[in-house]
């Protein structure tokens, strides 16, 4: 009697190992045949391009900042340095300025003290023209006096002296000596000067000596 041939159930292990290697030969899973599979590009980090270039754009921003800075700090300097200059300059003109004022009234005071020393004789003068000139030899002695005068108060006048009008004037403190006061009923008369008992003189503007005077006093 012939036996009929039956298969022999896989025994459990085969079974188990048939099994693994079904799993490992699938997508997904991590190997094929023993080897690791690649990431998938679904597995890959997304933007990283954008995040180079956000990084590069911030570094030429920052860069920009810190030569825009430099810039300004530049500019600030300048403008500082432009500043000090016009300060200079101006101080320096007002310098010069002053420097020339003072020399000039350095030298006019010095004239003055010159011209100041001529009038006495000036005055002496003044004294010799008031002579009564009733002879010949006293009248042609007054008129060389007089020419003598006239021609030392041009060359004075010429040099910058000025002869201080006061006869007739208001009384002026500044320019005038009271020496003497007299009576006067004319109200508009008051603090007017009513004679002059010497003049007075100034020289570019410098009150050399003031006229002395007699003055009107009302009431």
């Amino acid at each position: 009697m012939n036996s009929k041939h039956t298969s022999r159930p896989p025994r459990a292990e085969e079974s188990e190992q048939q099994s693994d290697e079904i799993r490992s030969d699938q997508p997904g899973t991590g190997s094929v045949g023993g080897e690791p599979l690649k990431e998938s590009w679904a597995d890959a980090p997304e933007g990283g391009d954008d995040n180079a270039a956000d990084s590069r754009s911030a570094a030429i921003q920052e860069e920009l900042e810190g030569e825009r800075e430099q810039l300004d700090r530049a500019a600030a300097e300048i403008q500082a340095l432009r500043d000090r200059h016009l300060r200079l300059a101006a101080e320096f003109d007002n310098y010069r300025k002053r420097t020339d004022r003072e020399r000039t009234e350095s030298w006019s005071r010095a004239q003055a003290q010159l011209v100041e020393q001529l009038l006495d004789p000036l005055d002496d003068l003044d004294r010799v023209t008031q002579l009564d000139a009733s002879s010949s030899r006293e009248e042609a002695l007054l008129e060389g006096v007089q020419l003598v005068r006239r021609k030392l108060l041009r060359v004075l006048e010429t040099a910058g002296l000025e002869t201080i009008d006061a006869a007739g004037q208001p009384f002026d403190p500044e320019r005038h000596e009271a020496l003497m006061m007299v009576p006067t009923e004319v109200r508009d008369e008051d603090d007017t000067v009513a004679d002059v008992f010497q003049k007075g003189y100034s020289f570019k503007g410098i009150l050399l000596r003031p006229a002395r005077v007699q003055v009107k006093k009302h009431g």
